[in-house]
């Protein structure tokens, strides 16, 4: 995923465990599905309900009885919507810790007087957080964000109140002792058992909040709690404004030879968008130009993957690496550097670490999550990384092997000593067009949107039993591009769970990244039966009178961020705490994201959606055994990647003294190369490498210490597609089984139960990496 974690994480100070996001901004393009995908989720708007009718009138944040007003919300209205919830809040939380208080003496205090009264108390707010968090991240604007950091303590100070009220954290307490006392059992109750998941994470999340803090101690806590949140939006902020700050035009035919037909006419058309927002009419096509080339992921993968002229590569390249650093400078001047802020905020993450006990903030980071200690991190990821480092090498030596026998005389082994960063993707790409005699711009055709949408439901009909229908027109969007869409139970014919899709790049005003996000969540306690989810890419749009043509990664992060939204929507949880995504460890959350992706590979799947766009023609059985035999193909480079990251950002959070790099010692791009030194030896990253700038997972989301979770989650999501394996993925009758089994385990119990317990539900044991390694041609 990217569970995408928005704004709305800021409110962790709340009782409602967080959710992910992919993300997961994002965690973190495809490219950052895992890696800077902020896959993502946020933790959701509680639920909603509808104010006064002369209120709704005046303020559209207000209207909370459907679905937001995305027509009619303006960033004007975000600041009185906020002031008249946060003080209707504090009243009614300070009356509710009096009545509480009155009760301490209680032997039996009733848990529907406290969880479920605060999530009605806390929804109204959620939910205007959580649209205007959302509309960070898919219509920016400088209003927007002017608003938003505007009204951002008030809402972190607002919510902190909750994760500290010893009244509140007493009555938790009390209500377990009640359970213990009256022999509550858990085994055959999946209602009990949620309620109980409910008030352990919320006392585990109130002592992670302050709780057991005084006086100064409280009030430094406080501080950086509020200043954690400001700096995050910040850091996400300034990747954005880096991203669009940069672009090259190209017009010299020579230097985009040989480059797919559609990456020319999306450069063309970057290129003529661009100079109609500035008042001008130009002739750009994809065969004369000129090119316009920007760092939006699109855009960016294309250059890197096909351009032939090296040094375009290279300047494109570093402009990347170098985003939101001392090197980035905006079309108004202004500098938008992210390293005062990386720093800033692993000081304050360790002293605020400390303050609650911990070492560190990994452990305080793990207190809430599968994973027992760092060390057991470092173990799992140490256990790939030695079956993936020597595969990885063996594949660079083959990349520059036939770098050096086709690229000509600039490749000779006298003139460049290896490959570089630059070098290394493009030529990657021919070296898979040679071996397997296909290209990418070869199956685009098979994979227009539509017709992807339309496989990909159908996968889901077939092994989950649930029908999907379009329902444009049902709910209002953010932007055109944006559907609407329906979920159903076959057997029962019930509506059960809504959402909106929002695939295209749109980098004037859209974080890169794909993420799935809570719109509406599951709860019995607010009313809310139908959860509705946001499901954001930035996949390649349309241009002129040709859909979406998808890249096959593109269409796999399509199936990753349904995943996501598959848990939150199918759930059967109904205690809003643990309903869906929320209250699932953040190193499970990707279990049912990236088991969709292996779907992709499988034959009914695929061709289920495969079809020429204007032909209507499936694709050639030869190309799909290619397809499938392509997909272990730089799968060591790949996963030493994605455990560098990991291994970095658990090295950060548990082994790095922030004050010390300050003053000359080991700075954080010194961490960087001693980590690549341990991952990646073959490509150590250069000296003006800046990628930690980007690095949206771990300080603007959820992932902080918690990145190593895509790894962990995917030993996991390996296994479960095993046992679809094991049951013949030709069985139709036994995958279906599989499938209701699947749906009744990992995408219904959310959080009411802990995850390894629902993988052996689902399974009948613990997990195995032995499928991850088979998968990734590793074993």
């Amino acid at each position: 995923m990217k569970i995408h974690t928005s704004a709305v994480i800021l409110m962790a100070a709340t009782l409602r465990t967080q959710a992910f996001t992919t993300g997961i901004k994002n965690t973190l393009s495809r490219l950052s599905r895992p890696t800077q995908q902020k896959t993502t989720c946020r933790i959701p708007s509680l639920a909603m309900v509808s104010t006064s009718a002369s209120a709704t009138v005046a303020n559209p944040f207000l209207d909370q009885a459907s679905l937001p007003k995305f027509a009619s919300i303006e960033p004007s209205y975000l600041t009185p919507a906020v002031t008249e919830l946060v003080e209707k809040l504090e009243a009614d939380f300070a009356s509710f810790e009096s009545d509480i208080s009155k009760s301490q003496g209680d032997d039996d205090i009733d848990y529907d007087a406290v969880l479920p009264e605060l999530e009605r108390m806390q929804f109204p707010l959620g939910y205007v957080w959580g649209v205007a968090g959302h509309l960070q991240g898919v219509k920016n604007g400088d209003e927007l964000r002017e608003a938003y950091e505007k009204n951002q303590p008030k809402v972190v100070t607002t919510m902190t109140k909750f994760s500290q009220s010893a009244a509140l954290y007493d009555a938790l307490v009390a209500i377990e002792k009640s359970w213990e006392k009256s022999g509550v059992s858990d085994q055959d109750d999946f209602y009990t058992l949620q309620k109980k998941r409910a008030v352990a994470n919320s006392l585990l999340q109130m002592k992670l909040g302050g709780v057991g803090l005084e006086g100064k101690e409280k009030e430094r806590f406080n501080e950086i709690k509020l200043r954690l949140a400001e700096i995050s939006t910040s850091f996400s902020n300034n990747v954005l404004d880096a991203t669009k700050a940069f672009s090259l035009d190209v017009d010299n035919a020579d230097s985009v030879a040989n480059v797919p037909a559609s990456a020319k006419a999306m450069w063309a058309n970057s290129y003529k968008v661009a100079m109609a927002a500035q008042g001008k009419e130009v002739e750009a096509d994809a065969e004369s130009g000129p090119w316009r080339i920007t760092l939006d992921a699109p855009s960016y993968i294309a250059a890197m993957q096909h351009l032939p002229d090296r040094a375009i590569r290279e300047k494109v390249y570093k402009a990347s690496i170098t985003r939101a650093s001392e090197f980035t400078k905006t079309e108004d001047g202004k500098v938008k550097n992210n390293i005062p802020i990386i720093y800033e905020t692993l000081k304050l993450k360790y002293e605020r670490s400390k303050m609650l006990g911990f070492s560190n903030p990994a452990e305080m980071s793990l207190a809430k999550k599968m994973a027992p200690s760092v060390d057991s991190v470092k173990e799992l990821s140490n256990l790939i990384l030695e079956k993936a480092l020597p595969a990885a090498e063996r594949e660079l030596e083959e990349i520059t092997a036939f770098a050096r026998a086709n690229g000509g005389d600039e490749y000779a082994e006298d003139k460049l000593e290896k490959l570089m960063p630059w070098d290394t993707t493009f030529w990657s790409e021919r070296l898979k067009e040679s071996k397997f005699d296909l290209k990418e711009e070869e199956l685009r055709p098979y994979f227009a949107l539509d017709n992807v949408l339309g496989g990909m439901f159908g996968l889901v009909e077939r092994i989950f039993n649930v029908e999907v229908k379009k329902a444009d027109g049902e709910a209002e969007v953010w932007n055109p591009d944006v559907s609407f869409f329906k979920v159903f139970d076959k057997d029962s014919g019930k509506h059960i769970a809504s959402f909106f899709l929002d695939p295209y790049s749109r980098p004037a005003d859209k974080r890169g990244g794909a993420w799935m996000d809570v719109c509406i969540g599951k709860s019995e306690a607010v009313g809310r039966d139908i959860p509705v989810a946001y499901l954001t890419c930035n996949g390649s749009p349309p241009i002129g009178d040709t859909p979406s043509l998808m890249t096959f990664r593109e269409v796999e992060t399509l199936f990753h961020e349904f995943g996501h939204g598959l848990q939150h929507m199918l759930t059967t949880a109904t205690v809003g705490d643990v309903a869906g995504i929320n209250g699932v460890e953040w190193d499970a959350v990707e279990l049912p994201s990236q088991f969709m992706e292996n779907w992709c590979y499988d034959k009914k799947t695929l061709y289920g959606f495969a079809k020429h766009y204007k032909t209507n023609e499936p694709l050639p059985e030869e190309m799909f055994e290619k397809v499938k035999a392509q997909k272990t193909y730089g799968a060591g480079m790949m996963a030493c990647r994605q455990l560098l990251f990991g291994l970095l950002d658990m090295e950060l959070h548990s082994n790095f003294d922030p004050e010390a790099a300050e003053n000359g010692g080991e700075t954080i791009f010194d961490v960087h190369r001693r980590m690549a030194e341990k991952c990646t030896p073959y490509s150590l990253p250069l000296d003006e490498d800046r990628f930690l700038c980007t690095f949206n997972h771990i300080f603007a989301g959820g992932y902080s210490a918690g990145y190593y979770s895509y790894k962990w989650a995917e030993v996991m999501s390996a296994d479960a597609f095993g046992a679809f394996e094991d049951a013949g993925l030709d069985n139709e009758e036994k995958v279906r089984e599989v499938g209701r089994k699947f749906r009744d385990t990992v995408l219904s119990l959310g959080g009411g139960v802990e995850p390894m317990e629902v993988f052996k539900m689902f399974r009948g044991r613990e997990p195995s990496p032995e499928a991850l390694l088979r998968h990734n041609g590793l074993a």
